[in-house]
């Protein structure tokens, strides 16, 4: 009865290819959404006892549309069982390379790997995009041709566009410039054996450098706090010298403008005495005190008489 379940669900969900790729746009977790979708290949595969039957399912779920995600498939007992066929162990092979490997790869080994049909190589076409995307290699037309083994730039174009409509990046297509400009890549492929410590080690490498860029931070940061700090030391010596030099300048001028003791007007000066000192040395002046000529007293005297 599962199986028969899992056979009927197989056969219907191909029938509405839109339906599943606008979910995948809208969903935002669409290796969930594609968890959902492998579900019947799992569950064919606890049925899959013979090497043949395990090698057949391989062959379904890559050519499924909307499957894109391989690793559940992957781990199955009865898959992996397959290691040990020397008939359809290349199947087994086959499943990895659409799990986290390229076409590029699939191409070095084709020779003793199974053919793929048009299904196939457009689904390994567009998971070798996703990785090329996410991994920010060369995405130029001419790179992506030799990559993908695509013949011109127009099909490299169609490629691009099933994989954007598919959900699989969030791309534009830059003719003028022969690019291809990838903004973001949906999480759907799984990771290669042994790329985990290579991971863990690029994981560590950049949290040095963080590490090391914090500490630099920190250390210009108490540089520029030490510096402003003796700036403004500096700034309040500079204003209280300052403050010290304007009030001297303004006693002096208050002094200055008072008269001193000495030049005060003392007790028996009279206001002549205060002009001749003050014009002390003048020669045009004329003594006050010097005897009158005598024609002046002549005139003096008869002006008394009358």
């Amino acid at each position: 009865m599962e199986q028969i379940k899992a056979l009927n669900a197989l056969e219907v969900r191909p029938t509405f290819p839109d339906v599943f790729v606008h979910h995948i746009n809208a969903d935002p977790n669409p290796r969930k959404l594609n968890g959902h979708i492998v579900q019947p290949f799992l569950a064919l595969s606890k049925s899959a006892t013979h090497p043949k039957a395990a090698a057949d399912l391989i062959t379904q779920a890559t050519s499924a549309p909307n499957t894109y995600v391989f690793a559940e498939l992957l781990q199955r007992p009865q898959i992996q069982a397959l290691a040990e066929n020397a008939q359809f162990a290349s199947h087994l092979r086959l499943l990895q390379i659409f799990s986290y490997d390229t076409y590029q790869s699939y191409c070095d080994e084709s020779p003793s790997l199974p053919d793929l049909n048009d299904a196939q190589t457009l689904k390994l076409r567009q998971l070798s995009l996703l990785t090329l995307a996410r991994d920010r290699a060369n995405l130029s037309y001419n790179a992506l041709q030799k990559e993908l083994r695509l013949p011109s730039a127009r099909e490299l174009e169609d490629l691009v566009i099933t994989v954007i409509y598919a959900g699989l990046v969030n791309a534009t297509l830059d003719p003028a410039r022969q690019a291809v400009q990838v903004t973001s890549t949906a999480p759907l492929r799984d990771l290669s054996p042994g790329s985990i410590p290579e991971m863990i080690e690029a994981l560590n490498n950049w949290s040095h450098r963080c590490t090391s860029t914090l500490g630099d931070l920190e250390a210009q940061i108490q540089n520029i706090r030490t510096t402003a700090a003796a700036r403004e030391n500096e700034k309040k010596v500079a204003d209280r010298k300052l403050q010290h030099l304007v009030g001297e300048s303004r006693e002096f001028e208050r002094t200055k403008e008072l008269p001193g003791r000495d030049a005060l007007p003392r007790r028996g000066f009279n206001k002549r005495s205060m002009v001749d000192a003050a014009n002390f040395g003048n020669d045009e002046i004329m003594e006050v005190d010097e005897p009158l000529a005598a024609d002046e007293q002549k005139k003096r005297a008869s002006k008394r008489k009358m």
